[in-house]
């Protein structure tokens, strides 16, 4: 199987979901959605982060063409995993909001399937309840016709649309030193820098393991 990355920048690509890629056994090519070059064709998709929002498609002219692939994809039906920006993106394709969130996540978070996560073919492999790695500032809403798979408090963080598409918040692919960049230069942090690296040197290992998890049911639901 030929699984394409979609990406949105130099350190925002697929890490540790395409290691998993790679050790199945998979194809993994990576395209740049900024790029002016037509997206490979590919089996499976998996839509990455980016410092990019939904909204800001006059900064970033490009993220219009992405919503017409994601349309595109749920039209053929083309498995596709949307993480972060991915999930926005998704979220936005299929006619959900998306908007600036009330507060930003940074770090851990308790994170709980729904009854119908806890029966899905990909998130259903997680614990029902585990703590997620978030960084992001704005939140989806779930389409219309979408199934709420996960929840952080009343903040949605995973869904699917139809049978071949999921969206999470959360970020299964992420190394240590990778999202420890990302907050070292973040100003909105929801607590000191210091305080979040502990968190991270305390839970990185389990939550690799959920990520890795996460993906290896990605691509059997998509190998189906």
């Amino acid at each position: 199987m030929r699984v394409v990355a979609v990406i949105h920048g130099p350190d925002v690509g697929p890490e540790l979901l395409g290691d998993v890629v790679r050790a199945e056994g998979h194809e993994l090519v990576e395209w740049d959605a900024a790029s002016a070059t037509a997206v490979p064709e590919g089996d499976a998709v998996i839509v990455l982060g980016g410092r990019q929002n939904v909204g800001e498609e006059r900064a970033f002219p490009w993220l219009e063409r992405e919503y017409e692939l994601v349309r595109g994809w749920l039209e053929r039906g083309t498995p596709l995993l949307g993480v972060c920006l991915g999930s926005q993106t998704l979220a936005h394709a299929a006619g959900g909001r998306v908007a600036r969130a009330s507060a930003p996540l940074a770090g851990f978070y308790e994170t709980e399937l729904t009854a119908a996560g806890e029966a899905d073919p990909v998130l259903g492999v997680l614990p029902s309840r585990f703590d997620a790695l978030n960084a992001n500032g704005h939140a989806f809403e779930v389409p219309p016709g979408a199934v709420e798979l996960a929840r952080t408090g009343e903040r949605s963080q995973g869904f699917r649309v139809g049978d071949r598409a999921w969206g999470v918040q959360f970020h299964p692919e992420v190394r240590q030193e990778q999202v420890l960049r990302w907050f070292g230069g973040d100003r909105e942090l929801p607590k000191p820098f210091d305080e979040l690296r502990g968190d991270i040197d305390a839970g990185i290992a389990r939550w690799q393991e959920l990520g890795a998890r996460l993906g290896r049911a990605f691509l059997a639901a998509a190998s189906g």
